[in-house]
């Protein structure tokens, strides 16, 4: 623990201030989800059957966009409770709409000896969240931010 707390120490400020929020929204996402219905939490998001075409997008929106990925992966393997796909894929729509950075997840599900469900957050052709077995996932519903000024 105390290893961990040193590395946190010695992220620089901006990293830091990322990992806190990354933590916190995690946190929020994960409690909405064990309180309300998928489609309260994302009533402001625009949802599509299947895949959708990525829009282009500014390399500047496509770097934070990956950092902020990069920052939920890292704070969910140290929350206290699960921050499963679907979490980490909300987390990054919320990080990114603070940002008014378009972005995606999308969500699927998997049929073997019962149902398995998985999320994904995209960002142009990048895979942000939940990439691990994503492929053997078919795609149900893309759910989408678009800033307003792109609307």
């Amino acid at each position: 623990m105390l290893k961990k707390i040193q590395k946190f120490i010695k992220l620089p400020t901006k990293e830091k201030l990322l990992f806190i929020e990354a933590f916190y929204t995690l946190g929020m996402m994960k409690r909405a989800i064990d309180t309300k219905p998928l489609k309260s939490i994302t009533q402001d998001l625009h949802y599509h059957n299947g895949y959708i075409t990525h829009k282009p997008i500014s390399q500047k929106h496509k770097t934070k966009a990956i950092e902020i990925g990069h920052i939920i992966q890292k704070a969910s393997n140290h929350t206290p409770w699960q921050s499963a796909c679907l979490v980490q894929s909300l987390t990054l729509i919320q990080m990114c709409k603070k940002r008014s950075i378009p972005a995606m997840f999308y969500l699927g599900v998997y049929k073997n000896d019962d149902m398995q469900a998985h999320a994904w957050s995209v960002f142009a052709d990048t895979i942000l969240t939940g990439k691990s077995g994503h492929e053997k996932f078919t795609v149900v519903s893309s759910i989408e931010y678009i800033p307003k000024e792109e609307i």
